[in-house]
C-alpha cells in the first residue's frame, strides 16, 4: 500500500470513528498533496509525498516557536498535536551512526573535498534520507565534515 493509500485509508477511519482533530489533520494533509498534483500536473510517489509531510512538519515546527513566543499554549498543543500525526506517516528515523556512514558514503561518492561541493553530497544524501532525518541537522554535518 502506498503512503497515499495509507493516508486515505486513515481518513476514512477517522471519519468513521468521529475523531474530528484527527479527521482534519489528515483531510489538510490530502490538500497538500492535492495541491502538489496540480500545480505539477503530475501523480506523487511515495518520496515525493515525504517531501510534502516534510515540509508541512517544519512549518509546524516554525509555528510553534512563534507561539511560544507569542504565550498561545493552546496553539502550541494544536500544532505539537498535528507534527505527532504528521510524523506518524514518516519511515523509521536513522540513527547518528547510519546518518554518519550515509553522510560518509555520499562524500566518498562524489569525490568532495571543499564546502563548495557541498550541493553534490547534500542531493546524494537527500535522496536516501528523505523523510528520514532533519534534513537541516544533515547539511550542518555536511558542512562540517567539508569545512575541516
Amino acid at each position: 500500500m502506498s503512503l497515499k493509500e495509507r493516508i486515505t485509508e486513515d481518513m476514512k477511519a477517522a471519519m468513521r470513528a468521529g475523531e474530528k482533530d484527527r479527521l482534519g489533520c489528515i483531510r489538510m494533509i490530502g490538500a497538500a498533496i492535492k495541491q502538489r498534483e496540480v500545480d505539477e500536473r503530475i501523480t506523487l510517489d511515495d518520496v515525493q509525498v515525504l517531501a510534502v509531510l516534510d515540509k508541512m512538519i517544519r512549518q509546524r515546527k516554525e509555528s510553534v516557536v512563534q507561539f511560544e513566543a507569542g504565550n498561545r499554549a493552546d496553539l502550541v498543543a494544536r500544532e505539537t498535536a498535528e507534527i505527532a500525526l504528521l510524523s506518524s506517516y514518516l519511515p523509521q528515523q536513522l540513527s547518528e551512526p547510519e546518518l554518519e556512514a550515509l553522510i560518509a558514503e555520499a562524500i566518498a561518492a562524489t569525490g568532495a573535498q571543499t564546502i563548495r561541493d557541498m550541493g553534490k553530497v547534500m542531493g546524494l544524501v537527500k535522496q536516501k534520507a528523505q523523510g528520514r532525518a532533519d534534513m537541516g541537522a544533515v547539511g550542518a554535518k555536511i558542512k562540517a565534515k567539508l569545512g575541516s
